[in-house]
């Protein structure tokens, strides 16, 4: 299952942009980083195909909320006989923990300790941060591996059975 999210925050002079991420909750690994002005449905579409072709592999679920984007014909047309959807119900942040959790790291490790000048900056900073995310944090939940180490070490489990 893979779990999505949007989050906001502001450059120096008040502009806002929009920051989504999504991770796969078994490996805890972040797969998406898009920060733009605004993200459309056929956006997201092209950004979670392009994952999914990297990765090699398609999600069973995507659980996310239920935001205008993510209920948008094309993410339905995306999905539709390859991806379930899970909607959350809105106001229950609870029932996608993993990405909440993961977008509460964002704001506390990354978001709170910079400013950006531009659009430009923040990409770079965000997708720094959400690098040394996937290679360095250890998570307990990981026996202690970063997503990555542990996501290469399912993979070769895999491969053997």
């Amino acid at each position: 299952m893979w779990a999505f999210d949007f989050q906001f925050d502001a450059l120096v002079d008040g502009r806002r942009f929009k920051i989504a991420s999504m991770i796969d909750e078994h490996t805890r690994e972040s797969l998406l980083n898009i920060v733009d002005w605004s993200i459309t449905g056929d956006r997201l579409v092209a950004e979670i195909g392009n994952v999914i072709e990297h990765r090699g592999t398609i999600p069973k679920v995507l659980r996310c909320d239920n935001g205008p984007e993510l209920v948008s014909t094309a993410v339905a047309e995306f999905c539709h006989e390859r991806i379930g959807i899970y909607y959350i119900p809105p106001g229950e942040p609870w029932n996608n923990g993993f990405i909440e959790s993961f977008n509460n790291r964002v704001r506390d490790e990354c978001l709170q300790l910079n400013q950006w000048r531009n659009l430009l900056e923040a990409r770079i900073d965000i997708g720094d941060w959400k690098d040394h995310y996937n290679h360095h944090h250890r998570h307990s939940s990981l026996d202690y591996l970063t997503p990555t180490e542990y996501a290469h070490q399912h993979q070769m489990t895999e491969r053997l059975k």
